[in-house]
């Protein structure tokens, strides 16, 4: 098979000829720059820059030649864009690395932290020493909101201001047409499944712009508020959704939406409150894809014990999920095989990154992950991807042991 086919054919619930393998395929199965430079070495591969495309989680971009060790399946649209040099500037990494960041992001030192701007000068992010990636600083609504003018205070919060490529390449009247062009140049060249990052996040929007705690208040102490920002939030998303399939609906495999939905215990919301909040709007987003492109398949990241809302999930037209943190309450993948696997694709869980990647052994990562491969790969409806991201402290042995153990079979 393809790459591109041994994912479709999972994503269809069959078994392929082997388990795709995901790693940077979106920015929750990506590499920490730190280890990603470690990695390169230990597999004696030549040095090049390391470029940080996503400077808020210090992820790299994983080049050809570490796609092709490992036996890669998918690829981000984001790969098409900011190829050029003239994109990228010089910076350091927490670890005094020199790495390149995209060009319009623009760290900046202040009393001994890196910080990051809002085009109104506001401070939307922080990365004090010893950190090892920036964390959000400014909370446009935590004071005050102004949901009818919502979307001129993006750029005024760090998630939804700091942009990965395409990032601003694409802004602009022709904004459309450069999109399509870059999915129609990255599909003609190569054979992996493509995924297209589009966000669409609910309750992340709220706690992203309220505050966390704030957010949670305010859904169930004022519901009437918490759905007029809702409303809003999706207006704009299925706007941004009908433009972002209309460039590249053709030439994608997998559209990726977010919202971090579980806790380490368990959901952050119930799910009484998950179905009169989220799951009806997730259905008119998720159903707009289907009718805008049929054969895009839906996909979201959602971290932490969301066992409970799956059903929910699924009824509103969800089609896989990542990255399953098998570690959480509930999120067992012996009982999420059993109880979801026909009707969902587990796109992740392939490796625990809590305990096991950062500290055990190289031997003891290869007998986890065929374990839990042995649960995961029987009929189909799996891609594997380790829980979320390669964090900086992962032994780059300890990484290529769990690859290797994915493609030994």
């Amino acid at each position: 098979m393809t790459p591109r086919e041994r994912v479709l054919c999972a994503l269809d619930h069959q078994e392929p000829d082997r388990v795709p393998i995901d790693l940077s395929g979106h920015r929750s199965s990506g590499i920490s720059a730190i280890a990603y430079a470690r990695l390169r070495e230990c597999l004696g591969l030549p040095r090049r820059p390391i470029r940080v495309y996503d400077p808020v989680q210090q992820l790299a971009i994983v080049d050809e030649d570490v796609l092709q060790r490992f036996r890669v399946d998918t690829i981000e649209l984001g790969r098409a864009f900011a190829r050029d040099d003239r994109w990228w500037t010089e910076w350091v990494l927490p670890d005094g690395s020199p790495c390149l960041v995209p060009a319009w992001v623009r760290p900046e030192k202040v009393a001994g932290e890196w910080v990051l701007r809002s085009p109104s000068n506001r401070i939307i992010a922080r990365m004090p020493e010893g950190v090892l990636y920036f964390e959000q600083a400014s909370y446009p609504f935590a004071d005050e909101d102004d949901i009818p003018h919502l979307e001129e205070y993006f750029d005024e919060g760090m998630w939804t201001g700091v942009k990965s490529p395409p990032g601003p390449i694409v802004d602009g009247p022709d904004g459309g047409q450069l999109l399509a062009e870059g999915a129609r140049m990255l599909r003609a060249e190569t054979d992996r499944a493509i995924i297209g990052l589009f966000g669409g996040n609910l309750l992340e929007m709220g706690q992203f712009f309220y505050r966390n705690d704030n957010f949670l208040l305010l859904l169930a102490a004022d519901p009437a508020r918490a759905h007029r920002f809702l409303d809003r939030v999706v207006e704009i998303h299925l706007r941004n959704l009908d433009a972002f399939l209309g460039a590249v609906g053709a030439h994608i495999d997998i559209i990726l939406f977010g919202d971090d939905l579980g806790m380490q215990n368990g959901p952050q919301i119930s799910p009484r409150m998950y179905r009169e909040f989220f799951q009806p709007r997730e259905r008119l987003m998720w159903q707009r894809v289907k009718e805008l492109a049929p054969a895009v398949k839906i996909q979201l990241h959602c971290c932490g014990g969301v066992r409970e809302l799956l059903p929910g999930l699924i009824d509103a037209g969800l089609e896989a999920i990542n990255p399953v943190q098998i570690t959480c309450r509930g999120m067992e993948p012996e009982g999420l095989k059993r109880d979801f696997g026909n009707r969902l694709t587990f796109w992740g869980g392939g490796c625990d990154t809590r305990h096991i990647l950062s500290h055990a052994t190289p031997g003891d990562v290869r007998d986890h992950v065929r374990r839990l491969l042995d649960i995961w790969r029987p009929g189909g409806g799996y891609v594997f991807q380790q829980v979320h991201n390669i964090l900086a402290d992962v032994p780059p042995e300890n990484t290529i042991a769990m690859f290797d153990a994915v493609t030994a079979g």
